[in-house]
């Protein structure tokens, strides 16, 4: 009987120790008790029992206390070391991030990954010893600490580039970028979701459709409001941060050193209250980031864009490119970072000159800090991997390395929802757009041409030999429907049987109405379009120069934006007709002079390294711009 009522108890504390921390050990009582005199085994058993009820009380005590209660913005558990980590904890999919189990409203169960820190409070001294470490390194320049330090997340305040957000700094340009891509995005395609919002009023994130096929925005970059690109600022922020916590929550990085003297200012003295706060405010160590980050953490898409709202005067000071990256690693998690990387010993902002890695911009582009711009993962043998893209992606990216063969972005990247791109050079990165989004749509006579191509090859026995026979082509025919004409058709079956040569040259002369390639506008498959070209960083421009009053042009110190027409010959355009693809000259404006102009003479091809990366994209793509060349460094 007394064994049985021993195993109840033990059953009874073993069931209030779940979901808690073990106990420090209890040496010194248990010695003590050990001492005293017992009068039979019975006394034993009895202050056995009181001891572990009393135990089993304490825990239940502490275990309610600390329960979570219901609040938009989450209230997180410190981290623990790695070899404190539940079983439960190890047995989560490192691959993904958090699942809904581990995110609930409005109750979450926050899982227990490193990176975050309770409500409103500073970081644990090891999460920002780690946080630190995994940014910079432990060898890290002061010179690369000021460039993250002095960049602020504003727009410009150009007219013609007051859409896009300036930088002065060298270092944090793969944030900024990454951030221009979804502003744009809001700007150009969802400019009526940009008025004044209810705070109660439901807030979508993420991806979003057109019920109609093509949608072409303004070129009228000067006419989004500031209170517009204020929300496009603060949607593009959110959306970017709940990617990367899986769209289960957000993590938003202020500063503790501002207080509430900002939350009273006037918005037009907001940005000088934050820089007389800043001064002398330096982050060169994880103590020095322990003692002035805060986070919040969100799983109310609606109170985080709130949150977002009332802190930005906070990004936009000098903290914010880093503050905003800090955002986006704890959204994603300290160990979730570490385990999308191939290999997680380098600091995320690469030596000697302080660049954003990949990691860092496909974090910002697709939630996830793997290092390559492949899609899915490459598989090596002996169980390694390399990881890449897995998912689709709303805006994407291209890079001149690919160019240069050392790469290959993978079609997430490279097609993505929008026809935006960051574009990454050997050491800046810069945006890439369209404003009609038809330019991704497939050449329609292209895929006419591979229809036709794919039917013939069906038929040819030749083994690749390139010619079928007859009863081979009335089928190529029927299941083409291709109406040639009598005398076309004798021809192609004179002799017995039929090259895909010959074929392919009557199906250019045939027209589109017969099921040829041969249309009214003579493009014969050129696909023609603008693309724009954005660099944030500001730099000399002396096209838009101001006059001195010396009489000479004074370079202007500005952001650059760069108008370029593209014509794109279809595939099978020979390499000697390339030279003869001529392009219209891309107007400076939009203004007409009401007189009839002469018609636009054919302009020759110019060639900046931009056109490398545009090619990576379109292939044999020709481009023409009027003005500097645009530049991707």
């Amino acid at each position: 009987m007394a064994d049985q009522e021993d195993e109840d108890l033990k059953m009874a504390l073993r069931m209030s120790m779940q979901n808690t921390p073990p106990e420090p050990k209890r040496s010194k009582q248990r010695e003590a008790a050990a001492a005293a005199p017992l009068a039979s085994p019975e006394d034993c058993r009895r202050l056995q029992r009181e001891l572990m009820a009393a135990a089993a009380e304490k825990r239940m005590k502490e275990a309610k206390d600390s329960s979570p209660t219901s609040n938009s913005s989450v209230s997180l558990p410190k981290i623990v070391k790695s070899g404190e980590i539940t079983s439960k904890e190890r047995v989560l999919d490192l691959k993904n991030a958090p699942s809904s189990s581990n995110l609930s409203v409005p109750l979450p169960k926050v899982a227990k990954s490193r990176g975050f820190a309770p409500k409103e409070a500073n970081l644990g001294i090891e999460e920002a010893n780690q946080l630190f470490s995994m940014m910079f390194g432990s060898e890290v320049s002061k010179d690369i600490l000021a460039q993250w330090s002095n960049q602020g997340i504003r727009f410009s305040s150009d007219s013609e580039t007051s859409m896009g957000l300036v930088q002065h700094e060298g270092g944090p340009c793969g944030v900024l970028a990454a951030i221009q891509a979804f502003v744009l995005k809001y700007l150009l395609f969802f400019p009526d979701e940009l008025g004044k919002v209810a705070p109660s009023a439901p807030q979508t994130l993420g991806s979003k459709n057109f019920p109609k096929k093509r949608y072409v925005a303004t070129s009228n970059f000067a006419s989004p409001t500031e209170d517009a690109k204020s929300r496009a600022l603060v949607k593009s922020m959110g959306e970017i941060l709940f990617s990367c916590g899986s769209n289960k929550r957000a993590v938003i990085a202020t500063l503790t050193t501002i207080g509430h003297d900002i939350e009273g200012s006037e918005d037009s003295h907001k940005d000088e209250v934050l820089a007389k706060a800043l001064e002398g405010l330096s982050i060169e160590s994880g103590s020095d980031m322990q003692k002035v980050i805060r986070v919040d953490a969100y799983t109310s898409q609606a109170t985080a864009l709130q949150k977002l709202e009332e802190a930005l005067p906070v990004f936009r000071s000098r903290m914010g490119a880093m503050l905003f990256l800090i955002s986006a690693l704890l959204s994603r998690g300290l160990d979730y970072v570490q385990a999308d990387r191939d290999d997680p010993t380098p600091s995320l902002v690469t030596a000697p000159f302080g660049h954003a890695s990949q990691e860092i911009v496909n974090l910002l582009l697709c939630g996830q800090a793997v290092p390559n711009v492949f899609d899915g993962r490459m598989d090596l043998g002996g169980g390694m991997c390399l990881k890449g893209i897995s998912t689709s992606v709303e805006v994407g990216f291209l890079t001149l390395l690919e160019s240069l063969n050392f790469c290959k972005v993978g079609q997430h990247l490279k097609c993505p929802k929008w026809p935006i791109w960051v574009v990454g050079s050997e050491s800046h990165y810069t945006v890439l757009f369209a404003l009609d989004t038809s330019v991704q749509d497939e050449n329609e006579l292209e895929e006419r041409e591979s229809h036709i191509r794919k039917a013939f090859d069906a038929q040819d026995k030749s083994g690749g030999g390139g010619f079928i026979s007859v009863e081979g082509f009335q089928q190529v025919i029927r299941d083409t429907n291709i109406r040639l004409p009598r005398e076309k058709l004798d021809h192609l079956c004179g002799s017995g049987f039929i090259v895909w040569s010959e074929f392919w040259q009557v199906i250019l002369d045939l027209d589109k109405s017969l099921g040829g390639l041969k249309d009214s506008t003579g493009l014969m498959g050129k696909k023609v379009f603008d693309l724009y070209h954005f660099n944030g960083i500001a730099k000399s421009d002396l096209n838009g120069g101001q006059v001195s009053s010396s009489g000479g042009d004074t370079p202007l110190q500005r952001p650059r934006l760069t108008k370029l027409r593209v014509s794109v010959p279809p595939r099978w355009t020979p390499e000697e007709f390339m030279a003869d693809v001529a392009v219209s000259s891309a107007s400076g404006g939009n203004e007409s002079s009401g007189k009839e102009t002469e018609a636009a003479k054919p302009e020759p091809p110019q060639h900046a390294p931009l056109v490398d990366c545009i090619r990576t994209r379109w292939a044999r793509a020709v481009c023409n711009w009027i003005g500097d060349p645009p530049s991707i460094v």
